[in-house]
């Protein structure tokens, strides 16, 4: 079984144990929604629910759960902070921010704080359930098209003026890449799956899995989401729209 570089599993449901789900929100009719969904589902099992981040926060430490449906307006501690936090636990668990429009400024800050996916809140069951699988596996589920579109949104206004180089406090990070795991990382933050990245460099997917393991490991980043906002934010890939 893989790990992530902080010695966190990727396939978090093994040996044929459920997959552990916790549901945030403030809304408890929402969160009966989503847990009728995923409960009818065989291998996934809610763990727990809260009403707000920092429920959700002792929650997770106490519940341990493989994946965190993250709503972000909530009162005593809005789902943002709460991610922050279960970020810098190091916590197993990882989180799907739930939003009400793709272009929005709280999944983007959810992004920024170690979420691994956002979801729209009206996402068909089908979606949410394969969604909910994916984040657990450690792959990113936000479509390559709307990752765009939200990075290029928001990195570009929260810094019109930055530069098209690479931030050189981060480059010491950067040229612990070899060649190769640079044009792995550009790929990764294009949005491509691993098995187009091994079909565009002519390797094999276990070859690319082991680049992505070693970029993850060299940057100190959680999963390829994370990849993906390094990648903007740095300077590394620079928004190709500006007229978006």
């Amino acid at each position: 079984m893989e790990a992530d570089p902080a010695g966190r599993p990727h396939e978090v449901a093994h040996g044929g144990a459920p997959l552990r789900l916790l549901l945030v929100d403030d809304q408890p009719l929402l969160r009966m929604g989503f847990r009728l969904v995923l409960e009818s589902e065989d291998g996934i099992e809610v763990v727990g629910e809260a009403g707000n981040g920092e429920e959700a926060v002792r929650l997770t430490r106490s519940l341990a759960p493989d994946v965190v449906l993250m709503d972000v307006r909530m009162p005593v501690m809005d789902g943002i902070e709460a991610t922050r936090r279960i970020a810098a636990e190091h916590s197993a668990a990882r989180i799907i921010i739930l939003t009400t429009f793709d272009l929005d400024e709280y999944a983007f800050a959810g992004l920024q704080a170690g979420a691994s996916a956002f979801l729209l809140k009206d996402v068909v069951p089908a979606e949410l359930v394969q969604a909910v699988r994916l984040v657990a596996s450690g792959d990113a589920v936000v479509s390559p098209r709307v990752t765009q579109r939200l990075l290029e949104t928001y990195v570009r206004g929260a810094s019109p003026g930055r530069p098209a180089e690479p931030d050189p406090a981060l480059d010491p990070l950067l040229k612990d890449l070899t060649p190769r795991e640079l044009e792995v990382l550009r790929a990764i933050c294009e949005g491509l799956s691993n098995a187009e990245i091994a079909h565009r460099f002519f390797l094999s997917e276990a070859t690319v899995k082991s680049h992505v393991r070693r970029i993850l490991t060299k940057l100190h980043l959680r999963d390829r989401v994370q990849a993906v906002v390094y990648g903007y934010e740095t300077g590394l890939i620079i928004p190709s729209n500006p007229d978006f």
